[in-house]
């Protein structure tokens, strides 16, 4: 059957007859819609790519300047501003440019998420990068079915095989942290880390473990405590750890965050850090730098991370094929004043 066309452009009607199924059909389609069959969806899709049909959106979009959306949990964070801060480097770069919004202001239900990704389509968005999200797998799915290019930088959930996500090496990270504790004569060596359940807080926690197995160190699950990535959980995890009958001599902490928390609850109780605790960040940032005393910490390749995220985005705009859907860039441990061989 041949496809009919209207002024040289592809009609949905033209999709209908093709396929065999009605214009509204098509159209819930086009609209990521929810309420179409599986088998349905994937007919009427390869109709409209094999006549390479663009929604208005996409033809705005091939018209003008790329316009990429950015969706933070929040930006009020030495880790956020880093990452935004080479997401929008390489913006300029690309001739690209920006919107910013915020995931925990997004409505959670799936019909208004679908409104959302609806709208994106609407005026030409060239992308999505969600940062640090705890969008489910339901949810980023809301964008992909608009064949909207996704990129989850940190996820703290495993994405979906088909959407990319950019992120460090935590668990090399995680056991870098701990090698050197181990390396400076520390034993107790506790993890006070993110949410459980979170991706980089288990990768980070694991090369935490694999560190002091490989020493043939044990260690109790007391010396493992799970929380958020916020500096008062540093306040609370210490607290926790101060009441063991044998307190730990060294904290790997799952960010730069939780350990200021540590710096802050320490100095109130007297602890010094170094000379009575050790204390080992994760992230790199300028808290880490600017703390006192300046913070051990495993940087993370903030900025270029930032950067990967977009260009992965606009390759994905263009129809080029990806090598993986997951990119990792190395992480670097940087001595600082916050560690020392543990008091005799």
């Amino acid at each position: 059957m041949t496809l009919t066309t209207t002024g040289g452009k592809t009609t949905l009607a033209a999709i209908a007859r093709l396929t065999g199924v009605s214009a509204p059909t098509v159209s819930k389609v086009v609209n990521g819609r929810e309420d179409v069959a599986p088998q349905t969806r994937a007919k009427v899709l390869a109709a409209l790519e094999d006549a390479g049909y663009q929604s208005p959106g996409q033809r705005r979009t091939a018209a003008g300047p790329s316009v990429v959306e950015v969706a933070f949990d929040s930006v009020n964070s030495n880790y956020s501003l880093t990452v935004l801060n080479g997401i929008l480097d390489y913006a300029a770069e690309a001739g690209v440019e920006v919107m910013l919004s915020a995931t925990q202001h997004a409505p959670a239900g799936g019909h208004d998420l679908s409104r959302r990704a609806q709208r994106m389509v609407d005026e030409g968005r060239a992308g999505l990068i969600v940062v640090t999200s705890a969008f489910a797998e339901a949810q980023l799915m809301a964008f992909r079915r608009r064949q909207i290019p996704v990129v989850v930088i940190d996820p703290l959930n495993p994405p979906p095989g088909d959407v990319v996500s950019v992120g460090a090496t935590n668990w090399a990270g995680g056991r870098a942290a701990a090698e050197h504790l181990l390396d400076l004569g520390h034993r107790r060596i506790a993890y006070l880390g993110g949410p459980k359940s979170a991706e980089c807080n288990q990768a980070r926690l694991h090369g935490y473990m694999s560190a002091l197995m490989s020493r043939g160190i044990g260690f109790g699950p007391e010396l493992v405590i799970h929380g958020n990535f916020r500096a008062e959980y540093g306040v609370e995890g210490l607290s926790a750890l101060l009441t063991m009958p044998e307190p730990p001599t060294a904290i790997f902490a799952g960010n730069d965050a939780i350990a200021v928390g540590v710096l802050r609850e320490a100095r109130r109780r007297g602890i010094r850090v170094p000379e009575d605790l050790s204390l080992v960040g994760f992230d790199g940032t300028t808290l880490a730098e600017d703390s006192v005393p300046a913070l051990t910490s495993v940087a993370q390749p903030l900025h270029d991370m930032g950067r990967a995220a977009l260009r992965t985005v606009l390759r994905q705009a263009r129809g080029e094929q990806l090598d993986s859907h997951r990119v990792e860039l190395a992480t670097q441990l940087v001595i600082r004043e916050s560690t020392a061989p543990p008091a005799r």
